[in-house]
């Protein structure tokens, strides 16, 4: 037989259902039936996490989050407390007919899933994105308010469901942790010479850099028609061309045209004779541009003609190649990132799918394509052994803090952000796809996030593959990190951003 509650419950949820029938009856009465019934196993929500999940950023997270909470918090009532707590639903008699809602579910009236299923998803999604949550939350109202409405749910049990729904929601929350806020860009400023025109500026011009055309040196020329600009050809060296620009007489700044594999070469030649660097934005990819506030040419005129400099630290690189009883000494600059392992694989999956799919979401499904089909490498870094899936470093703080570190809000911060995924825990496989699936990747076992100013790491099994700012280099052997603090005198616009 089952039960109507404990005796102060159930005499509650009765007075409470009495005014609840003495509303008077109209359109919203069709109203509730329908918002009810559109709710039935999480039709509603679904719904409105497809339309979200279009919207990349935070809002497609929302959505995820929303649709996992939900999914935690329809189990446990349905499965759980469904069978522990038997109740029988309102009676005919308990409302007025044309309110009451036919057919009557035969499961439990205790909790009310529709009421967890809708609370669960409103909070899920607001503690990603408040403003989608403020939007979805008078919808979860009217529906768990509508099963007492119709007379679905005495009023205890849409209490008791929203609450599993706001518990699944908070428990999920852990699994999906909300991303810590980027820090305001920050520069140590100094005062460069002034480049009027281009005056005194020495220009390295890689045309092998993916935006290259010919109109590129010519309108180089034309925002600076008082500098030199020198051609790095196909069959040229490319570090021997920058150096050539770099010692040219009278120079009093070097510029570099190009990607990051170009730039870094450049801030070696900068820094070896002591001259400030004016990055302009080319090539495939110019993280370093971005992150000195000169993304455009504008902005790189601006900060030229006036002077306007800052500090950077960079990245010694000191590789060792070759037959180990006769290592090859190689010396790098890095200036944005390097890694070992499968990173450079994955962001070549990423990058294929980021214009379908937009960078965030391309970069959850190439993590899963990319662990699902490769393995892991044997690594010793500072001297412990790891079998690894990805080892990243970057010259300063990136964020996001997961897989896919985007921005850097400053230069000269002293560190390096050392993020390593690990094999060595058992069933790794599974955990780093659980992790991208509920993007939890930085708060999973398998993440180790710190920082550092020295780093050695040492191939295990076999030589690895080792790619610093985006430029691979096979057949690595040992490879270690260090900094220069603030080595890198750079221009950029006091008042970009």
């Amino acid at each position: 037989m089952l039960h109507r509650g404990p005796g102060w419950i159930a005499a509650l949820d009765r007075t409470l259902m009495r005014t609840v029938s003495g509303f008077p009856g109209g359109h919203h009465d069709t109203f509730f039936r329908r918002l009810s019934a559109s709710a039935n196993k999480g039709k509603l929500w679904f719904g409105v996490a497809a339309v979200a999940a279009a919207i990349p950023g935070r809002t497609r997270r929302a959505a995820l989050h929303g649709l996992l909470a939900q999914g935690v918090a329809s189990a446990v009532t349905n499965l759980v407390f469904k069978t522990l707590l038997p109740r029988a639903r309102p009676l005919p008699e308990h409302l007025p007919v044309f309110r009451f809602v036919h057919p009557q579910p035969t499961s439990s009236s205790m909790p009310s899933g529709h009421s967890a299923s809708a609370v669960a998803f409103a909070l899920g999604t607001g503690m990603v994105q408040p403003v989608l949550g403020a939007v979805v939350a008078p919808v979860a109202a009217g529906v768990a308010y509508s099963r007492v409405h119709t007379g679905a749910h005495w009023p205890s049990d849409v209490l008791f469901g929203s609450a599993i729904g706001a518990g699944a929601a908070l428990v999920t929350r852990k699994w999906w942790p909300v991303r810590p806020p980027m820090p305001p860009t920050s520069r140590r400023r100094v005062q460069e010479a002034p480049l009027p025109q281009g005056e005194g500026l020495s220009i390295a011009v890689n045309t092998l850099g993916g935006s290259f055309t010919e109109e590129t040196a010519a309108a180089l020329k034309e925002v600076f028609p008082l500098a030199h600009i020198t051609l790095i050809a196909l069959e040229d060296d490319v570090a021997q061309r920058v150096e050539e620009a770099a010692t040219r007489p009278g120079t009093r700044a070097l510029g570099v045209w190009g990607g990051d594999g170009t730039v870094g070469t450049a801030a070696a030649a900068a820094i070896d004779h002591d001259l400030p660097l004016l990055v302009l934005a080319g090539g495939t990819l110019n993280h370093f541009a971005r992150d000195a506030g000169t993304p455009s040419v504008v902005e790189a005129v601006a900060a030229a003609e006036r002077g306007e400099a800052a500090l950077a630290d960079v990245g010694v690189v000191a590789v060792e190649r070759g037959l180990a009883d006769d290592p090859e000494q190689v010396e790098l600059t890095m200036l944005n990132t390097a890694s070992i392992g499968l990173y450079p694989n994955l962001v070549r999956r990423r990058e294929q799918l980021q214009p379908a799919l937009g960078k965030p979401l391309a970069g959850v499904v190439a993590m899963f394509r990319t662990f699902a089909v490769e393995k892991p490498i044997t690594l010793i870094v500072n001297g412990v052994r790891h079998r690894l899936w990805i080892m990243y470093l970057g010259r300063g703080r990136y964020f996001p803090r997961d897989h896919a570190p985007l921005f850097r809000p400053v230069l000269d911060d002293g560190v390096l952000d050392v993020r390593m995924m690990t094999a060595d825990e058992s069933f790794a496989r599974l955990r780093m796809l659980w992790s991208v699936l509920t993007g939890t990747v930085a708060t999973s076992r398998i993440t180790h996030l710190t920082e550092a100013t020295r780093v050695r790491v040492e191939c295990g099994t076999a030589p690895m593959v080792l790619a610093v700012d985006g430029e691979a280099m096979p057949g690595v052997r040992a490879v270690e990190f260090t900094l220069k603090s603030a080595a890198l005198r750079y221009y950029s616009p006091a008042d970009g951003n």
